[in-house]
């Protein structure tokens, strides 16, 4: 039976800890699936099309990966892909306490999903999505977080934006 996981997130940006995430599992499984949320209450900077197109060219090396746009709930949507297994990671204790509530609840719609953590290399460890994006946007240097076609989608946005 080929194992299949789900990766979800809003993904606004991509950053070197969600990438170390899913080079992991993709080691571990079969198939895995970054599962991007549309997410417009949360005000994404990038449009969902930039979040998948930034993520596809991120992963392009790793041929069990691919990237998905998603704006419905994950237990439907993981439904749909005939997967099993949701990956969620863990930066600190602080992370826990929202990811159990979150695991709990998806497993109370779709008792056939199983939810797994992983943490990211302690390198990488205290990189966010929302601290990148504020760094960028306030003109510092995210290169380190980043891959480099992000780096380059932030220039064109904050370009774009007059930022």
């Amino acid at each position: 039976m080929s194992k299949k996981l789900i990766y979800p997130g809003t993904f606004d940006p991509i950053t070197n800890g969600h990438r170390d995430l899913v080079e992991r599992a993709a080691r571990m499984f079969d198939e895995v699936v970054v599962a991007i949320a549309s997410s417009a209450k949360k005000g994404p900077l990038f449009s969902l099309d930039e979040r998948v197109s930034m993520a596809r060219q991120v992963f392009q090396h790793l041929p069990n990966v691919s990237v998905l746009g998603f704006d419905k709930l994950l237990a439907f949507f993981v439904r749909e892909q005939g997967a099993h297994v949701v990956l969620r990671g863990l930066r600190a204790v602080s992370d826990f306490e929202y990811e159990f509530q979150l695991a709990n609840m998806n497993r109370q719609l779709a008792p056939e999903i199983e939810t797994v953590f992983l943490t990211p290399a302690e390198h990488l460890s205290y990189i966010s999505s929302s601290l990148v994006r504020e760094i960028a946007i306030l003109g510092g240097d995210v290169s380190k977080f980043v891959d480099p076609v992000v780096v380059e989608a932030f220039a064109r946005k904050l370009t774009q934006h007059g930022a």
